[in-house]
């Protein structure tokens, strides 16, 4: 078979899932261009480096999964012969199948990303960090005229629950790669896939690009060295302090993100931005596609979420407010994909378009 005829074959093959999954394409190909051309009007331009960069990312993930469900597979059925039964699993007609047909939902989270640190760094070219005051004193409205921070400390203010907080807030980016790829690949109700993957490439854009831009500011570690406001040394001093007896991950983080700050700098995890927190917003949307995947999955990612808002504040990235902020949009934006996905899903089938819909293929 030649290989425009292969290529048709997978089209026909898959036009039913990549017809249903349109609207997620539409969002994203429309935000991407939106980006383009606002970077564009401050004289900053797309560049191939940090998708590339996150292209090995995620091939990295793919081998580290791959890597484990081998090893699964040959502990599980202990197979005489290994490599024969890999072949048959890795080969498979439903295995390629699933991993062509998940291509276009990783390529858009491929390219998101390195789009969201580039408006990211931006920020300050398009609004002035000017609203860490007001979150700061509704912060103390909501805990008694105290930060949020405060109200923690007695509680979890150890090094070692520290550090603990510290690495598990640095594991959240497994949530965008392994996690990302498990909604594009995994056997799944279809409307779960797409609308997970529409609030996520709308949050990105709308919570972490447009909201960020409009509500600048720069968090409790930050206030200090860019606004000169001491009102969170304290805080700092403990976390320093902290990381004398035990290593605290996201001190080293920190102070690369203000190093890249003042470079410049707007690759691949640059830019400084506390509202509304983006930590807090994915492993909340993790939560509500989660739990309709199964009870125990949708119990973990809740536990998971709460720690994600709390080491948020502990850590001194975000203020208590910016993790109910992002709540309460990636809540609406979930709401709101649930609806268009639901009325595409109407659209194609008054046109006699049906688009892949069915439940039949049970999650995994």
């Amino acid at each position: 078979m030649t290989l425009s005829l292969k290529i048709m074959s997978l089209i026909v093959t898959h036009k039913q899932r990549w017809k249903g999954e349109a609207p997620v394409y539409a969002a994203g190909l429309v935000l991407f261009s939106i980006c383009i051309g606002l970077l564009a009007s401050k004289g900053i331009y797309p560049e191939a480096g940090p998708i590339l960069v996150n292209a090995r990312l995620f091939m990295l993930s793919v081998v580290a999964i791959l890597s484990i469900d081998a090893g699964w597979q040959l502990f599980t059925h202990r197979p005489d012969s290994p490599l024969a039964h890999l072949k048959s699993r890795y080969s498979s007609a439903a295995f390629k199948k699933s991993a062509i047909a998940g291509l276009p939902l990783l390529a858009i989270c491929t390219a998101l990303l390195p789009f969201f640190s580039k408006m990211k760094a931006a920020i300050p070219l398009f609004n002035a960090y000017t609203w860490d005051d007001a979150f700061i004193r509704w912060d103390r409205a909501i805990f008694f005229g105290h930060d949020a921070w405060e109200v923690l400390q007695p509680i979890i203010g150890y090094p070692i629950i520290t550090a603990f907080l510290a690495l598990l807030y640095q594991l959240w980016f497994l949530l965008l790669y392994p996690g990302c790829l498990y909604f594009a690949f995994a056997r799944m109700d279809a409307a779960l896939r797409r609308q997970f993957f529409l609030t996520y490439v709308l949050s990105w854009t709308l919570i972490g690009g447009a909201m960020a831009t409009w509500l600048a500011s720069v968090g409790p570690v930050f206030v200090g060295p860019l606004l000169g406001d001491a009102r969170f040394d304290a805080q700092m001093e403990y976390l320093n302090s902290a990381n004398e007896s035990i290593p605290i991950m996201t001190l080293t983080v920190q102070q690369m993100l203000l190093d890249w700050f003042n470079a410049d700098a707007n690759g691949l995890g640059s830019g400084i931005t506390a509202m509304p927190s983006m930590h807090c917003a994915i492993a909340f949307l993790f939560w509500l596609a989660m739990r309709q995947v199964s009870r125990r999955a949708g119990l973990f990612f809740g536990v998971f979420f709460a720690i994600t808002w709390i080491s948020s504040v502990h850590l001194a990235y975000h203020y208590a407010v910016d993790g109910l902020v992002s709540l309460i949009a990636v809540a609406a934006i979930w709401w709101a994909s649930g609806k268009i996905v639901r009325g595409w899903d109407a659209w194609l089938v008054s046109r006699n378009q049906p688009a892949f819909l069915t439940n039949t293929v049970p999650a995994e």
